[in-house]
């Protein structure tokens, strides 16, 4: 017995949420470096202050993983209460946040919208892989993307919407403008709405379903922690320390600290985990990420390196392109001028571009070239799009230009959404999608702390005046991409 066949229509109920939880995405990226500036701080400090980003994603995503993975509350089901809990939790953050007058609450309140979009975020790419049959993973995931796309559009483009209706784009020093602050509280409505149209209008397979559907959720054993010795531990605690020591030699920023800190603490994590496997007390939450994270399948392993590097250049796009259009192409440097706001709004354009070339692309031909060449190769092609894309920046005077490289990172950017879900929804074991799926994401998060705690003092090192060349960095991280993506195909 076989999962129904889901229409179209049916697709885009399972994945009308994921419009909602982008849309208040697309707000954090497009407009939290303009909040920070205009907050009073400076270019080189972005990195440090968008370091709750990731870091939310890396502590919360396995655990809201592993918990949904063991979840089942009738008719409420698996995952939607998870991705109902984050959608109201980002809500708030995104009401509270025009109201923030000083840095600290503003970081704040970043840290909160991200940890709630995760909390989301998550369950929703294990809630495609529950509902669809595997000949539809990558049609599922495709019209997943083009909600993305849709509700990053709507996020990005709203602010220039406003300004063109006359609506201040402009504030006093240490204040936000009415766009950003109406943007901000209508995209917390609509990410809740949108969310409630999933929950509402879905259900979820119960486990008796699963069962005769030949997906039953039968327990799968992680690696035996209990036979493992401290050794890899060790390396992770030396590894973190070497890390923070190196910070005064090599006069990196401080924020390095924090990424050492984190390899250092993953070391004391799993050797605790260890050491729970061994006294008998290997069952639960830590023993058991830590496991799964040890053992993982080796196709995630080869598709842990394409992400690592794929994320690494979105994440130099997200914080750099507003100083970087601001001064490169409309001449200002100064948050509150007028000129540096006409750029802001600028690159609110360019994400709506970007997101809405991918959302085209995803629905009409990505399918289709998986089809044709295979997922690994078509991944591949998408993300050296992306880097000629990010080219763009380095050689193109004209604003209006850009566009023709946010075509590129569309194609980029709906590959990176959507062929490794696919490739993993189908090959991984049902009873732990979830945490599978949230572990994976770890290969977005850890390169996206290492922009934000070294990009910063590369920045201030090597082009302080400059800040254009960080896209030079985004686009040779997807040319190597790319090129692991490539060589991967025979495993893909």
């Amino acid at each position: 017995m076989e999962k129904p066949r889901r229409s179209f229509l049916g697709l885009c109920r399972i994945s009308v949420g994921f419009f909602g939880i982008q849309v208040g995405f697309a707000l954090q990226n497009a407009n939290m470096s303009r909040v920070f500036q205009s907050l009073g701080s400076g270019v080189d400090d972005l990195s440090a202050l968008w370091v709750a980003a990731p870091l939310t994603g890396l502590l919360v995503q396995p655990v809201i993983g592993h918990m949904s993975d063991r979840t089942w509350l009738g008719r409420f089901g698996r995952r939607r209460p998870y991705f109902l809990a984050g959608a109201l939790l980002a809500a708030l953050a995104l009401v509270a946040m025009p109201a923030a007058t000083s840095l600290l609450p503003a970081a704040l309140l970043l840290w909160m919208l991200d940890a709630s979009i995760n909390v989301a975020m998550e369950p929703f790419r294990a809630f495609v892989g529950d509902s669809l049959r595997r000949d539809q993973h990558a049609a599922g995931y495709a019209v997943q993307t083009a909600f993305i796309g849709a509700g990053a559009v709507a996020g990005s483009i709203f602010p220039y919407v406003l300004a063109h209706f006359g609506v201040s784009n402009v504030a006093a020093t240490g204040a936000i403008p009415d766009t950003v602050r109406i943007s901000f509280h209508v995209g917390a409505a609509a990410l809740v709405l949108a969310v409630l149209a999933t929950v509402v209008g879905t259900r979820e397979y119960s486990p008796a379903e699963m069962a005769a559907f030949g997906e039953a959720e039968v327990p799968v054993a992680a690696p035996d922690l209990a036979a493992r010795g401290w050794r890899a531990s060790l390396g992770w605690l030396v590894g973190g320390g070497a890390v923070m020591a190196a910070v005064p030699v090599l006069h990196f920023q401080k924020e390095v600290y924090l990424l050492g800190a984190l390899l250092a603490g993953y070391g004391v994590l799993s050797g605790l985990a260890v050491a729970l496997a061994r006294s008998g007390r290997g069952g639960g939450m830590l023993a058991s990420i830590v496991g799964d994270f040890s053992g993982m399948p080796p196709l995630m392993k080869r598709l842990a390196v394409v992400q690592f590097f794929s994320w690494s250049a979105m994440f130099i796009m997200w914080i750099y392109t507003t100083p970087v259009v601001a001064q490169r192409f409309f001449g200002a440097t100064d948050p509150a001028s007028a000129a540096y706001q006409d750029g802001s709004n600028w690159v609110g354009v360019l994400f709506t571009c970007y997101n809405g070339f991918a959302a085209l692309f995803s629905l009409f031909l990505l399918p289709r070239l998986a089809a044709a060449f295979g997922p690994a190769r078509t991944h591949a092609l998408c993300l050296l799009a992306g880097a000629v894309g990010f080219a763009g920046f380095l050689v193109l005077r004209d604003p209006r230009a850009l566009i023709l490289g946010e075509v590129g990172i569309g194609i980029g950017w709906a590959g990176i959404l959507a062929m490794p879900y696919a490739i993993l929804a189908s090959s991984l074991p049902q009873a732990k999608l979830g945490v599978f799926m949230g572990l994976f994401n770890v290969f977005i998060v850890v390169p996206q702390l290492l922009v934000a705690t070294v990009m910063g003092s590369v920045l201030k090192t090597c082009f302080p005046t400059q800040p254009v060349w960080t896209m030079a960095f985004a686009a040779g991280s997807l040319l190597i991409a790319a090129g692991f993506a490539a060589r991967s195909r025979g495993a893909l």
